[in-house]
């Protein structure tokens, strides 16, 4: 399968490879870090599966509507009410909701809520006779204060949590602890046959404490030919850091935080693994996983790779080596984690809009409801109240849920509307749908995300996560182009936001999803104003208490990913085709074969 992209329109444009296939890319990587100005027009490819004769009308569409003014929504529409979204928005994020965190008094308040909301846009409960599925958690919460120790012969430091480190266990004991287990740099701790990788080649590493790099090889070099170059894949986030040294047999495993390559500053860490950390409650007690999991800043691990003659640039050097050898640093490890431990229950929220002739096919729009709750030992604002992050999300489907079940007549086939739980501590509610579906998998259609809108205004453009991945991405274009709109790859392909919401859970099964929402080229002030207020959310607001509500928001850019949303879900109700995956996705496989079984 072949890629072709249309007019070159900006001088300092560069390709990377997405699977072997050129993807357009923004570059120098610095320029994109400083500004992240970007021409929407570069973003249409051509797949040899689909003829240029066929797609022409729409590639002249679209690149005319990319030199024009996209059109304003219309505030007064009946479908779609930015003053109800608005009202729910500023309803979730408030102090009443307590940051929402899972299993607390917050979610109860939550439930209620969205029950309620449910009810009154037409929705009918899609768990039987409930709107709840119960998703099954165990809690744990590390008494404070800890601190790694580092000791070598001529060396001894001690690392506190919040400062230097962040440290938690998944596995269910009231105490699991590290003694004098040996340090070990893998690099990027990947190993990853399709790209001929392997960092624990010819290394044991059993009961042994890894230290390894955040993000992957692509990352670093930019380097077309290196994974995905610039665009993370699966193997640079933190999840698989830790799930590989898991398999691996490691005691404990940390990654070294980097601003860039992790995609947040180190506030966020320090907010995102303090207090109380949830995780699904598992037969085993996650006795599989690594006994410590943890961070280490910048600051503390360029420390300790110099005691072993590492700095660390010279150590991401050494691992971008296809070669690479895992190094013994000459150091051990030492800590103590002492938990209080509660099971409770926490609930996914799920309404349907029945199909009127393919009633057990489903479409599934999702949002996570939940945030980061209270924490108490902050000294002036506790309370994360996570409006944008993600009571934006929540207060879309509401909406969305409520112009489906108004439709005459009904759509063809069902529409299930899914709030998920568990999302800030690892898009649990998510992962617990896709293991405990309502719907089997094999007759769900698609997923569409929403995850932390836009509230800047109406935009020319459209952010799409993953950009290449699945033939969702053609009805996107359709959609997008009747707006006047042109989809976009994301900015910062780099930092894996694709893997970084519910839609993730999903996809792992083989359900094709789409995660998009409005872009950065603002249709009042333009794409370096969007771009800026984009960098001021992540810098000031994304994971603080600072993310609240402010009613000068301008709904104009959900509003159009509404309608958008809408008008493809509406598309796929009247199919009786599924889409697929494209032929180069690591989730093609898992498609055909749950698809193969429904025949």
């Amino acid at each position: 399968m072949t890629v072709k992209t249309f007019p070159q329109l900006n001088p300092q444009k560069k390709k990377i490879r997405n699977s072997g296939k050129p993807v357009p890319t923004y570059a120098p990587l610095a320029a994109v870090d400083a500004m992240m100005v970007y021409d929407p027009r570069q973003v249409f490819t051509e797949r040899s599966d689909m003829s240029l004769a066929s797609r022409w009308p729409l590639l002249i569409c679209v690149l005319l509507a990319s030199c024009e003014s996209a059109t304003p929504p219309d505030e007064n529409t009946a479908r779609f009410s930015a003053s109800r979204v608005s009202t729910d928005v500023q309803r979730l994020a408030s102090d009443e909701f307590q940051g929402r965190a899972p299993g607390t008094e917050g979610e109860k308040r939550v439930l209620e809520f969205l029950v309620r909301q449910f009810e009154s846009a037409g929705l009918k409960p899609a768990n039987q006779d409930s709107y709840l599925q119960a998703v099954p958690l165990v809690s744990l919460t590390a008494e404070p204060g800890m601190t790694l120790s580092i000791d070598g012969l001529e060396f001894s430091a001690r690392y506190v949590a919040g400062k230097d480190t962040m440290l938690w266990t998944k596995q269910v004991k009231t105490e699991v602890s590290l003694q004098a287990s040996e340090l070990v740099f893998v690099g990027y701790g990947i190993v990853a046959p399709e790209y001929g990788w392997n960092d624990y080649a010819e290394s044991d590493v059993q009961g042994k404490t890894v230290v390894i790099l955040v993000n992957d090889p692509g990352f670093a070099t930019a380097d077309p030919e290196l994974f995905r170059g610039n665009t993370m894949t699966y193997y640079g986030r933190w999840t698989y850091k830790f799930e590989e040294a898991a398999r691996q047999g490691a005691a404990g495993a940390l990654v070294i935080h980097e601003k860039e390559a992790a995609g947040y500053g180190w506030e966020v860490v320090a907010n995102s693994w303090s207090g109380e950390q949830f995780d699904l409650e598992r037969a085993d007690g996650n006795q599989d996983r690594v006994a410590v999991e943890g961070w280490l800043s910048g600051n503390a691990a360029a420390e300790i790779l110099a005691v072993a003659g590492l700095d660390l640039e010279s150590a991401r050097r050494r691992a971008l080596a296809r070669d690479f050898q895992a190094i013994d640093l000459g150091l051990s490890a030492s800590t103590r984690l002492s938990n209080e431990i509660k099971t409770l229950d926490s609930n996914n929220v799920a309404g349907l809009v029945q199909g009127s002739s393919r009633p057990d096919e489903v479409i599934i729009f999702m949002a996570h409801w939940d945030h980061l709750g209270l924490k108490p030992e902050l000294a002036e604002d506790q309370i994360f109240n996570g409006a944008v992050d993600n009571a934006t999300g929540t207060a879309a489907i509401i909406e969305l849920g409520r112009a489906f079940a108004a439709l005459d007549p009904p759509p063809e086939r069902s529409i299930l509307f899914l709030a998920v739980t568990g999302e800030e501590s690892g898009l649990l509610g998510s992962a617990w749908y896709a293991e405990h579906p309502l719907f089997p998998l094999r007759q769900t259609v698609a997923a569409l995300n929403f995850d932390s809108l836009i509230i800047d205004g109406a935009t020319k453009d459209i952010t799409v996560f993953g950009l290449g991945s699945s033939e969702l991405e053609e009805y996107l274009e359709r959609a997008a182009t009747r707006q006047g709109r042109v989809p976009v790859n994301e900015p910062t392909p780099e930092k894996g936001y694709f893997f970084r919401s519910d839609h993730f859970s999903l996809a792992k099964a083989g359900v094709p999803v789409l995660y998009a929402e409005a872009g950065v080229d603002n249709l009042e002030h333009g794409r370096e104003w969007g771009v800026g207020k984009m960098q001021e959310y992540r810098r000031d607001r994304y994971h603080q208490p600072t993310d609240e509500y402010s009613a000068d928001w301008d709904w104009g850019g959900v509003l159009q990913d509404l309608e958008l949303y809408f008008e493809i879900g509406r598309e796929l109700a009247a199919e009786s085709t599924f889409p697929n995956w494209y032929e180069d996705s690591e989730f093609r496989a898992r498609r055909d074969e749950s698809r193969s079984s429904a025949d």
